[in-house]
């Protein structure tokens, strides 16, 4: 170990003074797939630097810091983004998918530069700016930084995406959570090692999940390297995974997997679960018109004429995903007052669509019902909720729909519980079962309650004394298996079912 260490620092201290070309000559770009937690198909890419051993430094950040010092992190990012984004471009599905490329806050000064040369490599690929992403590292404090807020209005004028990097061990994160437009939010991987067996850790990733997207941002679970960590994280509504249970990062374009059905199967169950109220919430989708965060204004004046009676519409970006909404309200001022639509038209002004969009929560279509109605709740101010199928734009639900679903959905579970105990009945208990022998290496117990001798019990005492009997057992149940991996069912009579997921069979039997 005490070798390795002196061959690293002889390293080091050689390619000081020479650590750019050196690096041109090992520094390598590796991909590591970021999939759909629903349907494991491929979403984006994100690049990651290797070869920083050959140079004598025991991670990235290391080399960074050490070109930072010597006044050369600039030529490095652009090498770096520059090498990613030719890769990239060899991709088959480059044009759907996103890149995600890290972003070293002590560049910002710099931003202006970097961009330009970014959009011109854009260009000659063939690269939509909307296929890029830029992930706000939080090592250090962005929004401290003056030139930090006009980078990130001049990257939304261009199309790119925004992302923060490690949320949740870092500098500044809520503040740029709710001062900056972001789409993406990547969750730390200490917060996702574990996930599945650790309640704080549980109660954190599902609050965060559920503030990002009522601002509208879509969450990434980093580092997931097992089944229950992404079983887990796919539970609590999380949009994209990435980590070595998805694919480690490679070097080779060829070695990147076209589709991941192990992840498209590991979730399958767990999405079966929730399958009427998918079908509630498809009855009640309004695909509105939408429009393109790059369109002129002219063509949102004329959609709102066209449709008098819509307050808003859905922005989208080049590749299909919502941005949030666009309401009429901001531009009335404009059409109210003396030359306020020429105004909107001359390039001085600067004011494109991207400066009226209003954040508006976004969720995948496969969102619980009771979920979406919380979110209505709690966002404020907002008309719809946006819905995705694929990550891409599937249509909106306003609340008067939504109520509909929630009370459609109400009305069909009470159809299927037992009147005297309130449990779900045999169509429930059957989706769960069915459920459950899909979940892969899940262990499952199904029980069969019965009670002895409950007829002679009811001939002697009399049908109340057998219905509190039957009561008091429901009352029980609920008592020992309350757990959100137990499923307590009436079959009817004296009959019950109860199913658990993830217990010994020494806690079953103590019970």
């Amino acid at each position: 170990m005490q070798a390795v260490t002196l061959e690293n620092d002889v390293v080091r201290r050689f390619a000081s003074g020479h650590m750019f070309p050196m690096a041109k000559l090992v520094l390598e770009t590796a991909f590591q797939p970021i999939v759909e937690a629903t349907t494991g198909t491929i979403f984006g890419y994100e690049s990651l630097m290797r070869g920083h051993d050959r140079l004598g430094f025991s991670n990235p950040l290391a080399l960074l810091d050490q070109a930072a010092a010597d006044g050369e992190l600039k030529a490095f990012e652009q090498m770096l983004a520059s090498r990613a984004l030719a890769k990239f471009s060899t991709l088959p599905d480059f044009s759907s998918a996103t890149l995600f490329l890290n972003l070293d806050v002590r560049l910002i000064p710099h931003g202006d530069t970097i961009l330009d040369k970014l959009v011109g490599h854009l260009a000659r690929a063939g690269i939509p700016a909307s296929s890029i992403c830029f992930e706000l590292s939080e090592r250090f404090d962005n929004t401290s930084v003056p030139e930090f807020t006009a980078l990130i209005a001049r990257m939304r004028k261009e199309g790119f995406k925004l992302a923060i990097d490690d949320f949740g061990a870092g500098h500044g994160e809520m503040k740029l959570l709710c001062d900056f437009p972001l789409d993406y939010l990547k969750i730390d991987r200490h917060f996702i090692t574990g996930v599945d067996q650790l309640p704080r850790k549980q109660h954190l990733v599902r609050n965060i999940v559920n503030i990002a997207h009522v601002l509208g941002v879509r969450v990434i679970a980093e580092g997931i390297e097992t089944e229950a960590e992404f079983l887990t994280c796919r539970e609590f509504g999380v949009d994209l995974v990435q980590g070595w249970l998805i694919a480690r990062p490679t070097v080779f374009t060829s070695e990147l997997p076209e589709s991941f059905p192990h992840i498209s199967r590991i979730g399958v169950a767990r999405r079966s679960s929730q399958t009427l109220d998918e079908i509630l919430i498809r009855r009640e989708i309004e695909r509105l018109p939408t429009v393109f965060e790059h369109d002129s204004v002219d063509s949102v004046f004329e959609l709102f004429r066209r449709n008098p009676q819509q307050a808003f519409f859905p922005v989208l970006n080049a590749n299909g995903e919502p941005r949030g909404v666009i309401n009429e309200y901001h531009l009335k001022e404009y059409i109210y007052r003396p030359f306020g639509r020429d105004l909107l038209k001359n390039k001085i002004y600067e004011r494109t669509i991207s400066h009226f969009v209003d954040p508006a929560p976004i969720v995948g279509l496969d969102a619980d019902a009771d979920q979406l109605m919380n979110m209505f709740a709690s966002m404020g101010g907002s008309a719809c909720i946006i819905l995705t199928e694929n990550m891409r734009y599937a249509g909106i639900v306003s609340a008067a729909s939504l109520i509909k679903v929630i009370n459609e959905k109400q009305l069909k579970m009470a159809q299927d519980q037992n009147p005297l105990t309130a449990l779900p009945g045999n169509r429930a208990i059957g989706g769960f079962i069915a459920d459950s022998c899909g979940d892969g290496d899940e262990t499952r117990f199904f029980c069969y309650c019965d009670f002895d001798n409950f007829k002679p019990f009811n001939d002697k005492y009399g049908f109340n004394a057998g219905d509190h009997a039957i009561t008091l057992f429901s009352a029980l149940m609920r008592r020992y298996f309350f757990a959100g991996d137990c499923f307590l069912g009436h079959i009817g009579g004296d009959d019950f079912f109860i199913g658990v997921r993830d217990w010994t069979m020494e806690e079953l039997a103590e019970i």
